[in-house]
């Protein structure tokens, strides 16, 4: 049996992602289209008559919402690229540490690596909450009472998933599962 366990963490890559970034740039794109059509008088669109739109205050209004869409784009494509929030979670009982490890924006702090004695550890708490924004998230709880999550950020695991990460955790640490909370 290993003595080492490593999750992986997905972080902007997935596919949701890059289904969101593509339609609000072709969305932006066309938008943007639409707005230069109007005011050059020419059709940029083929099958359309965009080029019939009064410049001043529909074409003006869809360069602007182009302009946004293929910004807010832009930032979508670009956290795909950095892939930012994946890394993984790694638990070596022959060392007896954990490290979390992130990746964020550019910058100084693009890395973030959090390491812990598994001593440190009480207990792997999980957080359910249902409604509007369900959270299922598994934390692990340290004997001064600080929650550290450990479960990626997005869509939420299923609830049979989650029960059984975090039970196979709190095995593979020796601490105890607290009781799963929902809210």
């Amino acid at each position: 049996m290993s003595n080492i366990r490593t999750d992986k963490i997905l972080g902007s890559r997935r596919l949701s992602n890059y289904w969101w970034a593509t339609t609000i740039l072709l969305g932006g794109i066309g938008f943007f289209l639409v707005g230069l059509s109007s005011y050059f008088k020419i059709e940029l669109l083929p099958f359309t008559k965009s080029y019939e739109l009064l410049f001043l205050p529909q074409g003006i209004i869809m360069i602007f919402y182009g302009t946004i869409a293929i910004l807010v784009s832009i930032f979508l494509w670009l956290t795909i690229l950095w892939n930012v929030g994946g890394g993984y979670n790694e638990f070596n009982t022959d060392k007896g540490n954990i490290t979390i490890f992130r990746l964020g924006f550019p910058g100084k702090n693009r890395m973030l690596k959090l390491s812990y004695n598994i001593s440190d550890i009480q207990s792997i708490k999980v957080n359910i909450q249902e409604g509007l924004n369900p959270k299922r998230e598994i934390y692990l709880k340290t004997k001064d009472k600080r929650e550290i999550p450990i479960t990626r950020v997005g869509q939420p695991l299923l609830l049979s998933e989650i029960e059984n990460q975090a039970t196979s955790l709190a095995q593979f640490l020796g601490v105890v599962l607290e009781g799963i909370e929902y809210k």
